[in-house]
């Protein structure tokens, strides 16, 4: 009579440890998962705000006043009726 229940309390504690085991396991998981969530959401608005300066940027750049400001610096070009002024270097 003893055995049986020294086995009988023996089983009780193997389940009750592996429902332990088990629970300790989800917690990790639970926790390793929103860590990710919180790291992946940095990431989210990171690149939200990448997007939209890039958004900003080809606004920018297809604007007429982009244009004519790269035409003049990168091309040296002028506007109709205006006259190219060159300072002169000092040696």
């Amino acid at each position: 009579m003893k055995k049986q229940v020294t086995l009988k309390r023996l089983i009780i504690v193997f389940i009750f440890a592996i429902f332990v085991f088990n629970y300790i396991k989800q917690e990790i998981t639970m926790k390793r998962i929103q860590e990710d969530i919180v790291i992946s959401q940095k990431e989210l608005e990171e690149l939200k705000d990448k997007n939209s300066k890039l958004e900003a940027d080809l606004k920018k750049v297809d604007s007429n006043e982009y244009i004519e400001k790269l035409a003049r610096d990168r091309l040296g070009m002028i506007k109709e009726g205006e006259k190219v002024v060159n300072p002169k270097t000092q040696n």
